[in-house]
């Protein structure tokens, strides 16, 4: 099939990329967690995604909240500690933290998130 990334093929062009999602209850703390992110090297990048409405089950009861969605650039060789980081950072009891694999991207993009990326020691 032309254009699908099934099997091998997936395999084959998969990268070292990932994109983490986070959900913060302020503009302030999505600010406050992005900044510190790129600031240590942990992101290249986070766009913060304001107005996303969250419907989830929280202690027994069903929530309807606002969030501010973060979208994190990263390699997965630094997931550890970009999920300490933001376990340190953020207000909610549980927080989301979820790493999707870039399978493949534009190769400037890449090679620019390489150069802001740190090293796993950083």
């Amino acid at each position: 099939m032309a254009g699908s990334f099934v099997g091998q093929d997936c395999l084959q062009r998969m990268t070292d990329k990932i994109v983490v999602l986070t959900a913060c209850d302020s503009e302030e703390q999505a600010a406050t967690l992005a900044r510190h992110l790129v600031e240590r090297h942990l992101a290249a990048c986070v766009n913060i995604v304001p107005g996303a409405r969250s419907v989830y089950r929280w202690k027994g009861a069903i929530e309807d909240s606002t969030e501010w969605l973060l979208v994190i650039k990263s390699r997965r060789d630094l997931f550890p500690a970009l999920r300490e980081e933001i376990g340190k950072l953020h207000t909610y009891e549980v927080p989301e933290v979820l790493a999707l694999p870039v399978v493949d991207g534009s190769d400037a993009y890449l090679s620019w998130m390489d150069g802001e990326l740190g090293k796993v020691s950083d």
